[in-house]
């Protein structure tokens, strides 16, 4: 089973660099899109509905902002649109952004989701720190399921110094707070992990490289590209039970053509 996310910092400017001409050629069973910054009319044209494909869109109330989808082989049993659908919590304020999507198979759920940056002022760091306090539970609560999540998509935090290029310079940037890194330990199993008890998640993408300079996200600012000056923020998030299914040979991070700022992240599983 091939899995794919990408940020697409907008799905029809993705589109027009070419995504669903690569996309058809990788032939992927899932693919978890976040940052379309469409509305569902926007996006009618069959270029956005490749044969083969459901598609399932969560878009924020806001024109041109967020958004996530998912594009799947297999029809789902059934799609959860926003953390209301599936948390008792109050998730109004993160669902009219359009942040989260849930698609339920047999025995497996796959999830797009788009963590909010905090990069743009102070008041979006609170609300992306109350999310991720409020998500804990949504977390805890998929580990009780009797089934295994695959959870795609930009978290917008860099886990560990060899996740982003300039550490040193970023500690006090937002993606890269030290809040934010403990939250990652905590949502972790990780045989670098620290903390005495950590959720119990995997990062898919590190159970089979450990390599430094691996990045999913660069700047469009200076030659961040040209010099792989990046961030690896975009992740495949999986419940213990997959752990092992994760197939060494995968594709990984795909930086032959451009699409977005982000690199798709192309992960299979022996599922």
């Amino acid at each position: 089973m091939k899995v794919i996310s990408i940020n697409v910092n907008g799905i029809r400017a993705a589109a027009r660099k070419g995504l669903f001409n690569w996309l058809e050629k990788v032939d992927a069973d899932v693919i978890c899109l976040q940052e379309l910054k469409a509305q569902p009319e926007q996006i009618e044209d069959k270029l956005y509905h490749p044969d083969g494909y459901y598609r399932y869109v969560h878009c924020a109330e806001k024109k041109g902002y967020s958004s996530v989808g998912i594009y799947c082989k297999q029809k789902p049993r059934e799609v959860h649109m926003g953390l209301g659908a599936i948390s008792p919590l109050d998730w109004s304020d993160v669902d009219r952004e359009g942040r989260y999507i849930q698609a339920d198979f047999d025995g497996l759920s796959v999830v797009s989701i788009y963590l909010p940056s905090g990069s743009s002022k102070a008041q979006r760091q609170v609300f992306k720190f109350d999310l991720m306090d409020r998500f804990e539970s949504v977390l805890q609560n998929m580990l009780r399921e009797k089934r295994e999540f695959i959870i795609c998509g930009d978290w917008n935090i860099a886990h560990k110094k060899i996740d982003i290029k300039n550490w040193r310079g970023n500690q006090k940037n937002s993606g890269f707070l030290p809040e934010e890194r403990k939250w990652m330990d905590w949502l972790l199993t990780d045989k670098d992990n620290q903390r005495a008890e950590p959720l119990g998640f995997a990062d898919a993408f590190r159970i089979i490289n450990r390599q430094e300079h691996e990045y999913t996200w660069w700047s469009n600012r200076g030659q961040a590209w040209a010099n792989n000056t990046g961030w690896r923020i975009d992740y495949q998030i999986i419940t213990p039970g997959l752990v092992d299914k994760v197939v060494p040979n995968s594709d990984l991070i795909y930086k032959i053509e451009r699409f977005s700022d982000h690199a798709p992240l192309v992960i299979d599983y022996s599922i």
